[in-house]
């Protein structure tokens, strides 16, 4: 599976929540730290001729103007939450400017999801003003490309809901889980850099905390290991940043990674 040079951009490193979290007074919501500032969960991925994000959420709008992006061929979406969907109606302004639908990569529970959450877009009709979606269906078990880079999807389990996680070549992307079976941790081996959920460092029903993502990391043989979809509970950035092993660091909106 060749994989072209690729540019990571973390649009957003925070949880459903975000952090701050409204009307919460606790050092980290407080804190003038930039590293401090999480919007919801995604991330940008480029080569030079190709151009999608992962998951698109409420803060979708601003972090495409933060980084000025100008052009997207895809969005792939793990899972149907809404931290991780609710940007999709912004889609509209990439609508207009390149005059043809998004694609959109998904499950199919995520596409029925999808469906309902914006019936609209899917009226007949060709309704002016709607965002316009072309849905793509993928499963655990089919590697497809967006342009020139190969995406493997990863299943994982965010308590009893599946979730999909993406590798991409050397680089693999996985938020919102507490469990990967083990033919599926198989894909993501020796990951040059692996990002993953770590919400907290207490337990949590369907996320990793920062002990098991650590551990689940080092049985992977990750060579560099990122940290996201991050709550106000984890602590100050660089307070936990120094406390981790080495080659795990805490990500932080506007990160940009080249390999």
């Amino acid at each position: 599976m060749n994989c072209p040079s690729l540019t990571i951009t973390f649009l957003g490193t925070g949880t459903s929540g975000g952090v701050p979290m409204i009307a919460c007074n606790c050092e980290v919501c407080m804190s003038a730290d930039v590293h401090d500032k999480r919007l919801r969960c995604s991330v940008l991925i480029q080569s030079k001729t190709t151009s999608f994000i992962i998951d698109c959420g409420p803060d979708f709008r601003y972090q495409m103007l933060r980084e000025q992006v100008q052009h997207l061929d895809a969005v792939l979406i793990t899972h149907s939450h809404k931290d991780h969907i609710a940007g999709l109606d912004d889609v509209r302004a990439f609508n207009f400017f390149s005059k043809k639908p998004m694609n959109i990569y998904a499950a199919a529970s995520t596409m029925e999801a999808l469906k309902r959450e914006f019936y609209y877009a899917f009226l007949p009709g060709n309704l002016p003003g709607v965002p316009q979606f072309i849905l793509h269906e993928i499963t655990a078990n089919d590697t497809f490309y967006i342009g020139d880079i190969p995406v493997m999807p990863v299943l994982v389990w965010h308590y009893k809901m599946p979730v999909l996680g993406f590798r991409m070549g050397k680089f693999t992307y996985i938020t919102d889980a507490n469990f990967i079976e083990s033919d599926e941790l198989e894909k993501i081996q020796n990951s040059e850099v692996l990002v993953l959920n770590a919400l907290r460092k207490q337990e949590h029903i369907s996320h990793f905390n920062l002990n098991q993502a650590i551990e689940l990391a080092k049985n992977c043989y990750a060579t560099t290991t990122y940290f996201t979809h991050i709550s106000h509970q984890m602590g100050l950035h660089n307070q936990v940043s120094a406390e981790l092993p080495d080659n795990n660091f805490l990500a932080f909106d506007g990160l940009k990674l080249f390999f």
